[in-house]
């Protein structure tokens, strides 16, 4: 799994530049438009929050755990939306540091890990784009990766009740994914071996499932699947409109990229990892179909 360091990285290095972007508490993991693009971001974000509730049976009272939290947005959702009561989880000090100057209840903790013993049991979960970052390459290439999501929905099953519901929101890798040996920084820009190898860069420690086949296997011995959705075209809109508002000017947002140029000189890892700014290899590899998107609502059987 991505461990703390790389989850710092991805998400405290642009914490940030993110809040000054999208908004103290913004979502990043795609939104749902259902086809029409002339949503604004924060209306197509809001009906996938609703979905989500929707979906999770949330209503008040109701005590939901919010793995991955982000910076909150779910969370804040329910709280003022719903009346339920949230705990978020996150292994980024940025994220939970700006959760919690919100006023959310998140704490920094890995979720793979979570037993009753930690904060009880829950009436509903949300993994909203957690799960890309669970398999390393490294555990993908030692065979490990579906013990990794097995062991991972045991934990879940053992924090819901007989019906309670999970929902997960993930990449995945789809039909036009290269084999492991043709993704190559050095590649030609153009090519889909560069593409994903920046991915790698932007998300070390992380590698996605196979398919949401491969999700829902491991979720079978405890959960049934309640409804499936791609979201491919989706996260294309929000990519980019996400860049949109990355590249809108304040003074304070310039400054943090102007602090950045020092590392960026020095540092040829951190040029790759920062390449994303010029390119999105998420945006490009959905469209070139490497990477779908999916949204999955289980329940414990």
């Amino acid at each position: 799994m991505a461990n703390k360091k790389d989850l710092d990285f991805t998400y405290t290095t642009i914490d940030k530049l993110f809040r000054l972007s999208v908004g103290e508490t913004g979502d990043y993991s795609g939104a749902k438009y259902d086809g029409d693009f002339s949503l604004s971001l924060e209306q197509a974000q809001k009906a996938k929050h609703v979905f989500i509730a929707d979906s999770l049976k949330i209503t008040a009272g109701s005590k939901v755990l919010d793995m991955a939290c982000g910076w909150g947005p779910f969370s804040r959702f329910i709280v003022e939306e719903r009346k339920a009561e949230s705990i978020g989880l996150t292994l980024s000090e940025g994220q939970a540091a700006a959760c919690r100057m919100n006023g959310l209840n998140v704490i920094v903790k890995d979720c793979r890990y979570v037993s009753p013993a930690d904060f009880g049991t829950f009436d509903a979960i949300t993994c909203i784009g957690g799960l890309e970052h669970f398999c390393s390459v490294e555990e993908w290439q030692e065979g490990k990766q579906e013990k990794v999501y097995s062991d991972f929905f045991k934990t879940i099953s053992d924090l819901l009740p007989v019906g309670g519901r999970f929902y997960m929101q993930t990449m995945t890798f789809s039909k036009n994914m290269l084999p492991f040996d043709k993704i190559d920084i050095n590649a030609d820009k153009n090519s889909d071996s560069y593409v994903l190898a920046l991915m790698v860069k932007e998300f070390p420690g992380s590698w996605l499932p196979y398919g949401p086949e491969m999700v829902e296997k491991n979720a079978a011995p405890h959960f049934k699947l309640i409804s499936k959705s791609s979201g491919r075209l989706d996260y294309i809109e929000t990519i980019g409109q996400w860049r949109k508002k990355f590249r809108s000017f304040s003074l304070k947002k310039y400054l943090l990229y102007a602090s950045l140029i020092p590392k960026y000189l020095s540092s040829s890892e951190f040029r790759h990892q920062v390449a994303v700014f010029k390119v999105s290899p998420n945006r490009v590899c959905f469209e070139r179909e490497i990477m779908d998107h999916y949204r999955l609502v289980f329940e414990k059987v």
